[in-house]
């Protein structure tokens, strides 16, 4: 038996890694699954015991869900993902008939028709809240939700029932610069970081609302109904209220399609480490190059993908319905009425 195997050796590796983690709790692999049950919970392991994930035994969440040992997190994170297939069927015909119906056609008039009867379809008394609605609050609620559920759970863990410090607390030698201490600072708040796919959604919620309140909220306040509004309808804000209309849609768009296109790509599992999560090093240099590789093409593809995405939504919306002109008679009075109504307008 070789003796030199037997001898321990100092990794400076590992003691490279140690000096420069940084002095915050790690999020777990798989944020669909709630964190194991603390010490102190009932039906956590005893102290000093190795936590172990929740048993598929009946127990009672704090939600009080029972019957299936799945808590907050598991369900919240499922109410988010299928809220997004529902909201996806109307963003399909919504495309295709503000977008690639009037590309092909090239022309506002001949689209108006097309959209007409797609509104039978998704502007129903009761498909319009089966779709749009109820798919947009569950997603967004459920999306507010789960961080609020993290947070209270890393203040739990990591805090119990004693308030967190006011200040960071000591960090490993060597000192990192204060951007960095401010950064581990912040993070001993308890809230989970804030990815790129959910600073998309948040900001894409903000859009949709806005444009929803235009397009749809806004006749019905002031008109009573919507019938008259249309592809017109936005081709006229266009004509008279440029800037803000194609900054208003440039972001929706921009947006929109980052967020559903990531989000797809996180759902079938294509998103994990590639955009917003480092992987960490292993020390082996020719499986970091190779995981280094493999993100970076993912992130590429993603990427593209959402482009490709934009670039076909303002192909016919920007291209074709933004450029339809004004609209005369007294339907373009009553379309300059309702912008009226909108402030800085």
């Amino acid at each position: 038996m070789d003796n030199q195997s037997l001898r321990s050796k100092a990794s400076e590796a590992t003691l490279l890694s140690l000096m420069e983690l940084d002095p915050a709790p790690m999020d777990p692999p798989d944020t669909n699954k709630d964190l194991p049950p603390l010490p102190q919970q009932p039906d956590g392991p005893a102290a000093g015991s190795t936590p172990s994930l929740p048993s598929s035994s009946p127990s009672t969440t704090a939600l009080g869900l029972s019957g299936s040992g799945h808590g907050a997190i598991y369900y919240l994170t499922r109410i988010q993902r299928y809220s997004s297939y529902t909201f996806g069927l109307f963003g399909a015909l919504h495309l295709a008939t503000t977008s690639l119906i009037p590309l092909a056609a090239r022309s506002v008039p001949a689209s108006e028709s097309y959209l007409l009867l797609a509104r039978e379809i998704y502007q129903t008394p009761l498909s319009e809240p089966l779709l749009v609605f109820l798919p947009v609050l569950a997603h967004v609620g459920s999306g507010v939700a789960l961080r609020l559920v993290r947070r209270a759970q890393n203040r739990r863990r990591y805090y119990g029932d004693k308030p967190p410090p006011s200040l960071p607390l000591p960090l490993p030698l060597p000192l990192p610069s204060p951007s960095s201490a401010t950064a581990a600072a912040a993070r001993y708040s308890g809230w989970p970081p804030l990815s790129n796919i959910s600073l998309s959604g948040y900001v894409f919620a903000g859009a949709l609302a806005a444009h929803a309140w235009m397009n749809r909220g806004l006749p019905l306040a002031v008109e009573g109904d919507s019938a008259n509004i249309g592809l017109a309808y936005v081709a006229h804000g266009f004509a008279r209220h440029g800037a803000v209309s194609w900054l208003a849609y440039a972001l929706l768009l921009g947006a929109g399609c980052g967020h559903m296109v990531w989000g797809w790509a996180r759902w079938v599992g294509l998103a994990q480490g590639a955009g917003w999560v480092l992987d960490r090093p292993t020390g082996n240099r020719a499986v970091d190059r190779a995981a280094k590789k493999a993100r970076r093409r993912r992130l590429v593809a993603i990427n593209a993908v959402a482009l490709a995405a934009t670039a076909l939504w303002a192909a016919g919306g920007l291209g074709i319905v933004a450029r339809g002109g004004p609209t005369l008679g007294w339907v373009g009075t009553l379309y300059d009425g309702l912008y009226s109504k909108v402030p800085g307008f």
